[in-house]
């Protein structure tokens, strides 16, 4: 039978090193990648949640705020874990105080009706 294929032979020759640098190089896109994630994506989630935790932090009897579900009200007791809002005149709900989404300027629910 007739061969198609020749034979291979390997060469007996060594690997030229590698340059000091290459390393660094072929991970450079991957650092890149890690360092644009980090300014587009968990940087500015960071700063939203400070922002929120002072919010909640700064919210006094009185704060016309808007819930998590939309609903619209006065605080008239905060605690550390649950609020009390007014919703309508003499309704009141029991909120946790991480759902408070907003802060509304004063007089902001009078003007509304």
């Amino acid at each position: 039978m007739i061969s198609l294929i020749s034979n291979a032979w390997a060469a007996a020759t060594t690997p030229a090193p590698a340059p000091a640098g290459a390393g660094f190089l072929q991970f450079l896109p991957l650092i890149l990648l890690v360092v644009a994630m980090y300014f587009l994506i968990m940087r500015p989630q960071n700063k939203r949640a400070r922002e929120q935790r002072a919010m909640l932090a700064a919210l006094t009897p009185g704060d016309e705020v808007v819930m998590a579900g939309g609903l619209l009200g006065r605080l008239t007791e905060v605690g550390q874990q649950f609020s009390m809002a007014e919703v309508a005149p003499g309704v009141s709900v029991k909120i946790q105080t991480a759902s408070v989404q907003m802060v509304l300027p004063k007089d902001t629910l009078k003007k509304g009706k």
